[in-house]
Order: C-alpha cells, then sequence, then structure tokens
C-alpha cells in the first residue's frame, strides 16, 4: 500500500483496486483470488485507462446506476440516517462481512449501525471499496480504522495503521498521538501502540507544553515516568509538568503518590528541591507519602557517593538519569554536509548527579566519521612503502565519544552515553532515533546503519545537515560491602 502527502489538510491513502484489475496475473482481493488478463507479449505496448475507469467507478457509485443494494446507516442514539445506493459485486469482492449479510438480506436493503464518528466517515470508507483510495485529515483515521476493521478490508486496516504511525508527528489542534495511543491499546494493535509510546518518550519535552498531556490517562502517565529513556529538558521540568496534569485531571490520592514516588528526585539539585518544599502546593500537601525519597536525595546530595554506597542501594531508580538535554548532561552537535569528511567535537558534563560532584567536570571528545572502515579494510603498505588503495563503497557512519582524560573521581562511576538524532517530520522538528553505548564500548555499533547521508532529502537530515545531542548519563555503583 502506497501513502502519498500532500499539502492540503487531507491525505489520499491507496491504491486502485480497478487498476490491479488491469495488470494481469492473480491478484487477491478480500481473501478471494481473481484470475486476470495473461501477460502481453514481449514488445507490445500498454494502453493504460486505469484512471478513467477509476472515475467510472466512482460515477457508478454517485449515480447509483444499476444498483441492486440499499445501505441505510443509521446513527446510534440519533435519528440520523445516511442512505447510500450500492452494488453487491463490489461490497462482497472486498469484504466478506458484506458478502455474508447480502447473502441472508430478505430484500435490497441492509441497515447497519454505527457510532456517530463511524456514520460521519461511512461515505469515505464505501468509496474507498470502489475507488480503491480515501482522503482522510487526522480526526478520521481511528473511525475509519473501525470501519475497516468491522468489515475485514484488511488492506485499508493496513493501510490507516501505517498511516497513523507516520503521522505521530503532525500538528493537529489538541493532539492525536494519545487517542491513537488508547485506541491501539484497546484493540491490541502492538506495533501502532508501541510506536505513539515511542513517540511521547522520545518527545517529552514538546508534549509537556501541549494540550495534548492533560488528555494522557492514568496508566499512560504511570507507564511513561517509569521509563528511564525519556527525553526532556530535566527532572524539574517533568515535575512541573506532573502538578500540571494532576491539577487538571484531579485523580485519586493513591494514583498522585505513586506518581509522585516515581519522580527521581536524586536527579533534581537540592536548591530546586528546597524550593519545591516552600512553593509546591503539591509537594506540601503530600509531602509524608514522599518524605522518605526526599531524605534519600539529600542524603545524596550532601555525601560523597563513594559514602553513599556503603549503606544505600545507588543502583535504583532515584538516583539513575533519564535522558536529559540540559547543558549538565551533554551537548548538542550540528554537522553540516555529513558525508564530506572527519568530524570533532569537545564538550563537557557534570561527573555525576550527586551534589558532591557537581562542580566536578569530564570533557569528552566526539569524532564523527561518515565512511569508516573496518580494519580489516583499510588501506595496507607495501614493503616500499607504497600505499595499497582500497574501496570505500562499504564505508559507514560511525561515531566515538570517550573521555579526554581518566581520573580517581571516576572511580564507581560508569557513563552510558546517548546519541539522539533530531529529524523533520510534518514540518516539525522530532526525535528520529536513538543510540545508546557503556562505558566498556566507545561507540554505538549500529550508527545511522542504513541512513542514506548522500541524499538531500534524506529522513535523518534536517537542510542537508545532522542533528545530534549527545547525552552522557553517570551511573553509581554499590559498593560490595556489608551495609551498617
Amino acid at each position: 500500500m502506497m501513502i502519498m502527502h500532500p499539502q492540503d489538510q487531507e491525505f489520499p491513502l491507496g491504491i486502485c483496486l480497478t487498476t490491479l484489475i488491469l495488470l494481469g496475473s492473480f491478484v487477491s482481493v478480500g481473501g478471494a483470488a481473481l484470475k486476470l488478463e495473461a501477460p502481453l507479449d514481449v514488445g507490445a505496448t500498454v494502453l493504460n485507462h486505469s484512471m478513467s475507469l477509476v472515475q467510472r467507478m466512482e460515477g457508478l457509485l454517485a449515480a447509483g446506476n444499476g444498483s441492486d443494494v440499499t445501505l441505510r446507516v443509521h446513527t446510534i442514539n440519533t435519528d440520523e440516517v445516511k442512505v447510500i445506493q450500492a452494488h453487491s459485486l463490489v461490497l462482497t469482492m472486498q469484504s466478506d462481512v458484506f458478502e455474508e449479510m447480502l447473502i441472508n438480506r430478505i430484500n435490497g436493503t441492509v441497515v447497519l449501525r454505527e457510532t456517530p464518528d463511524c456514520a460521519a466517515v461511512f461515505d469515505k470508507f464505501i468509496r474507498y471499496l470502489y475507488c480503491g483510495d480515501v482522503s482522510l485529515r487526522l480526526d478520521q483515521a481511528i473511525s475509519l480504522h473501525k470501519l475497516a476493521s468491522k468489515y475485514h478490508v484488511w488492506g485499508l486496516q493496513q493501510g490507516l495503521t501505517q498511516y497513523m504511525t507516520q503521522h505521530l508527528s503532525s500538528d493537529s489542534p489538541t493532539g492525536h498521538v494519545v487517542g491513537w495511543y488508547n485506541y491501539a491499546l484497546q484493540t491490541g494493535d502492538t506495533s501502532l501502540r508501541d510506536s505513539c509510546l515511542q513517540y511521547l518518550s522520545w518527545n517529552l519535552s514538546s508534549v509537556l507544553q501541549s494540550q495534548e498531556w492533560a488528555s494522557i490517562s492514568e496508566d499512560l502517565l504511570l507507564s511513561l515516568l517509569r521509563r528511564s529513556d525519556l527525553i526532556l529538558q530535566s527532572e524539574l521540568e517533568l515535575y512541573e509538568a506532573l502538578e500540571v496534569w494532576i491539577d487538571q485531571n484531579q485523580p485519586e490520592t493513591k494514583t498522585v503518590e505513586t506518581a509522585l514516588r516515581a519522580v527521581r528526585y536524586g536527579m533534581i539539585p537540592p536548591h530546586y528541591l528546597f524550593r519545591l518544599q516552600k512553593q509546591s502546593a503539591l509537594m506540601q500537601k503530600y509531602y509524608e507519602s514522599i518524605r522518605d525519597l526526599l531524605y534519600l536525595a539529600f542524603q545524596f546530595h550532601s555525601a560523597s557517593p563513594i559514602t553513599l554506597a556503603k549503606y544505600f542501594d545507588v543502583n535504583c531508580s532515584i538516583f539513575t538519569p533519564r535522558n536529559y538535554l540540559s547543558s549538565s548532561w551533554g551537548s548538542p552537535w550540528i554537522i553540516n554536509n555529513p558525508t564530506r569528511d572527519d568530524r570533532s567535537f569537545s564538550f563537557q558534563t557534570q561527573l555525576g548527579p550527586s551534589g558532591h560532584d557537581a562542580s566536578k567536570r569530564v570533557t569528552w571528545n566526539s569524532l564523527f566519521s561518515p565512511r569508516w572502515l573496518p580494519l580489516s579494510a583499510r588501506s595496507t603498505y607495501t614493503e616500499m612503502g607504497a600505499m595499497q588503495p582500497t574501496r570505500t563503497d562499504g564505508g559507514r557512519p560511525r561515531i566515538i565519544v570517550t573521555p579526554a582524560t581518566s581520573s580517581a573521581d571516576f572511580a564507581g562511576v560508569s557513563f552510558q552515553k546517548t546519541v539522539i538524532v533530531m529529524a523533520r517530520q510534518q514540518g516539525k522538528v522530532v526525535v528520529r532515533h536513538v543510540y545508546n553505548f557503556h562505558q566498556s564500548t566507545e561507540e554505538a555499533g549500529d550508527f545511522l546503519a542504513g541512513a542514506d547521508l548522500q541524499r538531500r532529502a534524506s529522513d535523518y537530515l534536517i537542510d542537508s545537515s545532522l542533528y545530534l545531542h549527545i547525552v552522557i548519563k553517570p551511573l553509581y555503583h554499590t559498593l560490595l560491602v556489608a551495609r551498617k
């Protein structure tokens, strides 16, 4: 199935059924195999009038000529009835559900009952059965998907799932990703569900500022709060957004307490924690529910990590950073013309999230190579000193991130390195991919694997440039000693 994206508000979806009928060989439509015209001889010329045939099919539906079945679409809980003159041949060829209905009908009328949202787009759905394409807006995707699922029009169903997956970043007045996530959860569409959850996690800062944030369900909120791969400015930003969500949704006390205990207070600097204790009405109201976490966070910031690790498990979530975009945790890196040559870049981060380490800095060196080759494929030298040429066609993009120096302060700390690749989708800059690798390795082995950086319109480039953000996540280790 092919999806096209024009600039107007509606998006055509699909390939014309009648075009398939003209192509020859066998094709499966609605589960039935149709024997089509045999392939043409070599050298023969194809006269393709499929578009005019589509227009005649569309006209046939509009005029109702030769109709042998009347669809009466009743909108549930209203008096509204939509009448469509249709043709049983087309309906049964596309849908086995319609086929069963038409076999058992008493007369030429089939009565259907649909919810208001599905009834509103039912004419679009029927038109798809005739013409094989449909124009839709973001707010119509779920309704059409429901109809495609109900009447077993699997090609349309799959195309709509693909459409939703590719339009997560599209602008809409009140947002649509949360609604699509809830629908995918309800219908068991794990692929769409995971795509929506990943989009929300990777673009959380923009989601927190949108109208969509207030519509997030309690289950989705708690699911997000438990994740370590959230991409946002800081943990403080997450806490303040949680205040807004609680104020607008007024959930039960148990939900509020669970959400507040999922905040990683150890990742918030002490002076902000003091301010929250005095100025946050939410924290003051539920202080007793999170007192132990705040006390642990202040201990975390006041003692050295090595001392703390003797008595507490510093591997728990409160001491684990998420993917923070603030300057203390990493740096953006824009690489212009990324296929041209190797680039290097240096930046600094704080040694660790503990207040004890906040003033200590680690300098990092990054190297980007657009056409790195494995050692076995690199140029070699002959005994006379001449370099043997090697092919560079097999080279792939590579990024290396290493500390500029080693220090005794690194003891008990390991660093997870995260490289975030941004892209522009539907006119909005969003996270395209995330690569993670740890201190024991210098690079992400699958970095930009399969990305076509040579193409100016590559999905991985913005205005011919590669937009990266490197995040360093320090992780403390619990010491293997008996705790007192």
